[in-house]
């Protein structure tokens, strides 16, 4: 079912992640920002454009992880773009020869085979740089930043002050952070995307999340502040106030202190690590 959270943006969210997909109306069609999960959501939402009349004109990944990176027949041929950065993630990914086997893995069992791979990853990569997604419709900005998964991005419908923010400002996941194996500051980079998601404040009216509820523009600031406390609790070995987890986590989500605990274990290795002479 679509829902309408602007002037000309709608919203389609999955069951068993809250996947939210984005629906922005264009003059010859839409843009779909991140649809999913599951073959037959998807053609639910490809049903519910065509009664109204909606041609799939561009598609929009915000980043390279799996629930992000699907299509649906249903959606037809348009061209689907990405950051640079995710769509050479998203290259190198198909580019071996098993990676349909890896990303089943990679998919939560409840829906293992529900979820269609043919379209999988199939991201044009927009030059470095671009600040706005090229299409027939309204100024869609881009703002790429570190934060979560190489290549992220959030995008930002000017019309509307509709701030698409991928997989941050969540009510029902924390922060999730990149992969602490890989060269960088994971933590660092966190902090420097939710900055980037700050510098747009003025400008935000509804804040779509990549997973959980849409809110308005009052709650966007206590998100932000909500994330940083928890990334800071990270960094500092400290346990983290949140209602994301814990004993206040919501119902049927607790499965979310595991994600916590792996990031804290993960933190303190690399920590230990750091700290041991060279």
């Amino acid at each position: 079912m679509l829902t309408q959270v602007a002037q000309d943006v709608l919203v389609h969210q999955s069951e068993l992640l809250r996947n939210n997909t984005v629906v922005v109306h264009g003059r010859s069609g839409v843009l779909l920002v991140d649809p999913g999960l599951t073959r037959s959501e998807m053609a639910c939402l490809a049903d519910d454009l065509r009664e109204l009349g909606l041609p799939v004109a561009a598609g929009f990944s915000t980043h390279p992880d799996w629930d992000h990176v699907l299509w649906h027949p249903g959606f037809g041929d348009a061209p689907r773009y990405g950051t640079a950065r995710c769509a050479a993630v998203l290259r190198d990914v198909r580019s071996q020869p098993d990676w349909r086997d890896r990303a089943a893995e990679g998919l939560p069992p409840e829906i293992a085979g529900e979820v269609p791979l043919d379209g999988y990853g199939l991201v044009t990569g927009l030059r470095a740089g671009t600040v706005q997604i090229p299409w027939d419709g309204p100024d869609v900005r881009i703002v790429e930043h570190p934060a979560h998964a190489p290549g992220h991005a959030a995008l930002l419908v000017e019309a509307g002050g509709v701030l698409v923010a991928g997989d941050m400002l969540s009510d029902v996941f924390v922060p999730m952070l990149d992969d602490f194996e890989k060269p960088g500051d994971p933590i660092e980079e966190y902090l420097l995307g939710l900055r980037a998601l700050e510098s747009l404040a003025d400008d935000v009216a509804v804040v779509v999340p990549g997973h959980g509820s849409v809110c308005g523009a009052d709650q966007l600031r206590a998100r932000i502040d909500l994330d940083r406390a928890y990334v800071h609790a990270l960094r500092d070995g400290t346990a983290p106030d949140d209602p994301r987890i814990g004993p206040s986590a919501r119902p049927g989500w607790e499965w979310v202190s595991d994600i916590h605990e792996g990031q804290a274990q993960s933190v303190a290795r690399r920590r230990e690590r750091d700290e041991l002479p060279g």
